[in-house]
């Protein structure tokens, strides 16, 4: 039985250690912030300008002054900070987040990461993801293993247009956990979703992954 978006975030969130600055990116990722481990301090950062982002908001404590990057509205914590999007981009670009969760379109057999516009389509904009791949120091991507219409998304090569080359340190997806031991070294797999086979991952994944025994 594969895993469906909340069992990926709690997944994801397993990888958060305590004192850890976060950046969580649109989709999947934002379901870690309801799953991060009882007792662990974490700090959740946004690239439009907030230190410290507390839980969803109840419908009656809704303010629509308080949102994330991706627009969803959020609740502050005592501990909470605003300042300006540069000031949030230097934080990015200066390596000072540990680690950041985006999610993907494709991820290639080498660690490359397409994230942010399928050609021919109107996009706002590709947002912070690159300042993130490229200044945080451990990237973690959270994605459907397949497309809606059954093509792999880890990849021999991405198609789209990349966000970052080589950037990518996991990939969780709903059919496993995949991790490369260091920059430049293949994909391994260390963890199958319950009920999932070897054979039935390797069918779903064009990349070349190790697989021990």
């Amino acid at each position: 039985m594969a895993w469906d978006r909340n069992d990926i975030a709690a997944r994801a969130a397993r990888e958060l250690r305590d004192g850890y600055y976060v950046n969580l990116g649109i989709g999947i990722p934002t379901l870690v912030a309801n799953n991060i481990p009882d007792g662990m301090t974490v700090t959740l950062q946004s690239e439009n300008g907030m230190l410290g982002i507390g839980p969803f908001p109840y419908d009656d404590e809704v303010d629509p002054d308080l949102i994330n990057a991706g627009k969803q509205t959020i609740s502050v914590l005592p501990s909470s900070s605003f300042f300006s999007s540069s000031d949030s981009f230097a934080m990015i670009r200066g390596g000072h987040i540990d680690l950041t969760i985006l999610g993907a379109m494709e991820v290639s057999e080498d660690g490359d990461l397409a994230n942010w516009m399928i050609p021919g389509k109107v996009v706002k904009g590709m947002g912070g993801a690159m300042d993130l791949v490229a200044g945080v120091r451990r990237v973690v991507v959270t994605m459907d293993h397949v497309s809606k219409n059954g093509e792999a998304k880890v990849r021999r090569a991405c198609s789209l247009p990349l966000t970052g080359k080589g950037v990518v340190d996991m990939v969780i997806t709903d059919l496993c956990v995949l991790e490369r031991p260091a920059k430049g070294e293949p994909f391994r797999l260390i963890e199958l979703a319950p009920g999932i086979t070897t054979d039935e991952l390797l069918a779903k994944t064009e990349a070349r992954i190790v697989v021990d025994g």
